[in-house]
């Protein structure tokens, strides 16, 4: 008897784990993990570089700190950075939240990548393209709803593609229909990285097998204990990051205000 009380006193005491938790791929940390994984990464370079994945033969995932050339330079960290067989260059940000000098952000890493390409002596020939992507779950351009485009270097006059070798990608999570009638693979990776819930992956994993990889990837990330403490941490960052900015323009309006009260009083 005493034997039976003690067993069901021991399985109260036992933390039960939340099964319906799952990660968002929005969290960058969350993002790069997925990245990892050969398959998922392969399927998304595909879709990025509108190609069927079978012509992807193999990718690099590269360190994500960039360089410096003198101690002075901006030193840039990027989330996932990845080089195909041919040498072409991708690198992947996933921005949250409103960024004010997001285009000059993403052309700084665009340039410093592909300067990198060269060390002393090599030949402007041996310069491969390089592709930033902005995966943005903010509203970037408001003046349409395209919630995808692609930017090049053109001839403002002729739209002639200038060079191929620089190219920017802007992704707006936020500007997804509803209801997407394209077959895009771009599109559906949208969708996948927008959800939120097991559902909404669950969704997405049967539109392909590299999506249906990525959930399968997501699910034992969010099942990882030690994934899920640097998840929390990230998260929380963010949150007190967003609370910091948002009193710190409050205190700024606060200020404003009554500045304008003296002068209005002078």
């Amino acid at each position: 008897m005493n034997e039976t009380m003690k067993t069901t006193q021991t399985k109260k005491t036992i933390p039960t784990t939340n099964n319906d938790f799952i990660m968002r791929p929005t969290v960058d940390v969350c993002f790069a993990s997925l990245m990892e994984n050969t398959k998922v990464r392969k399927g998304f370079c595909a879709a990025i570089l509108r190609v069927s994945p079978d012509k992807i033969k193999d990718t690099e995932l590269l360190p994500t700190h960039l360089h410096r050339d003198y101690a002075d330079d901006k030193l840039g960290i990027l989330d996932v950075r990845v080089r195909l067989l041919d040498g072409l260059q991708i690198n992947m940000e996933m921005q949250v939240k409103y960024f004010e000098f997001w285009d000059e952000r993403a052309l700084f890493y665009l340039c410093k990548m592909f300067a990198e390409q060269l060390r002393t002596g090599d030949s402007y020939e041996k310069l491969k393209k390089c592709i930033h992507v902005s995966i943005l779950d903010f509203i970037h351009f408001p003046e349409d709803t395209d919630c995808y485009r692609t930017i090049e270097l053109l001839n403002r006059k002729t739209n002639a593609l200038y060079s191929d070798k620089l190219e920017l990608q802007i992704l707006e999570l936020k500007k997804l229909p509803k209801e997407i009638k394209t077959g895009e693979d771009i599109v559906n990776w949208m969708r996948f990285l927008k959800g939120k819930s097991k559902e909404d992956f669950e969704r997405m994993a049967n539109t392909s097998e590299y999506l249906g990889e990525a959930y399968e990837a997501l699910q034992k990330l969010s099942a990882d204990e030690i994934k899920r403490l640097e998840y929390e941490e990230r998260e929380k960052a963010l949150k007190d990051y967003n609370t910091f900015v948002i009193g710190a323009q409050r205190r700024a309006e606060e200020r404003g205000r009554k500045i304008g009260e003296k002068r209005g009083e002078k």
